[in-house]
């Protein structure tokens, strides 16, 4: 008697009979990690010397570059408004940078469109470095050498940060495309 293979009816992302994607799940995961990461450093740590990453920016720029084309390019705007309620940056520092730097990944993606995970991390290395100086500047930090030596371990940490960011987004990206029983 031949029996049917159990995987038969599955995928990586489970069952696929009476099974679809949750469109709660498929669009609000992505926003909800990126507010949340948003709010994340007020909680940890409040400190005069900038030491904790930027997480919101870190995890916008993760989903940007594991799952380019998720995020459109003037998500930017309204994820910089919320990071600037619980950042300390004057308003609208981020709403400026993020839709800049959404701006310009675009760009790049438009020229490179074939990448690799150490294309990724040199990009994420350019912008958050340059993400954390244009913010120096718009805090009214003066840019002098030992205000640079000053940001150098958030921009170290946030640096090493990256693979750690792309593997939670991949984590959530499963998550996200988890499919779940429907009904009809």
């Amino acid at each position: 008697m031949d029996r049917v293979n159990p995987n038969a009816r599955s995928d990586a992302y489970g069952s696929r009979i009476n099974r679809d994607h949750s469109p709660v799940l498929v669009y609000s995961i992505p926003v909800l990690s990126v507010l949340a990461a948003s709010m994340l450093p007020s909680l940890i740590l409040a400190s005069s010397v900038p030491i904790v990453p930027p997480f919101g920016f870190l995890m916008l720029l993760g989903w940007r570059l594991v799952r380019p084309g998720l995020f459109p390019v003037w998500a930017g705007f309204p994820l910089g408004a919320f990071d600037d309620l619980f950042s300390g940056q004057p308003f609208g520092s981020a709403i400026l940078l993020w839709s800049l730097v959404m701006i310009g990944i675009e760009i790049i993606e438009a020229r490179f469109p074939w990448r690799s995970f150490v294309q990724d991390w040199m990009t994420f290395s350019m912008v958050i470095i340059g993400y954390i100086l244009a913010a120096m500047l718009f805090s009214g930090a003066d840019v002098t050498i030992p205000g640079i030596i000053a940001v150098g371990p958030q921009a170290l940490l946030s640096l090493l940060l990256f693979p750690i960011i792309a593997r939670m987004v991949a984590r959530f990206d499963r998550f996200r495309l988890m499919r779940v029983r429907t009904v009809g």
